[in-house]
């Protein structure tokens, strides 16, 4: 068995998730090895209301895949919707 090898991410929150989480950024430590096991571990926390489907994620800012993997002291952004016309 493979132990997760834990890591230490930054992680910004707009819109929606600013609101549920309560904060627009936050120091995380994750075993979480891709961007979609980050995002599923906050939401179980936070209980999040957006699925992984309605949001678009980026690294370092640039946008990225759900299932790129994880490094350590990455910048992680999870972009919900924008609402408007």
């Amino acid at each position: 068995m493979v132990a997760s090898v834990s890591k230490t991410v930054n992680v910004q929150y707009y819109a929606l998730l600013r609101e549920e989480r309560g904060a627009a950024e936050e120091t995380w430590q994750t075993g979480a090895s891709s961007l979609r096991e980050l995002y599923d571990e906050l939401k179980s926390k936070y209980g999040f209301s957006l699925p992984i489907e309605r949001l678009k994620v980026a690294v370092n800012d640039e946008f990225a895949s759900w299932d790129n993997l994880l490094g350590e002291r990455d910048t992680v952004v999870f972009i919900p919707p924008v609402a408007g016309g």
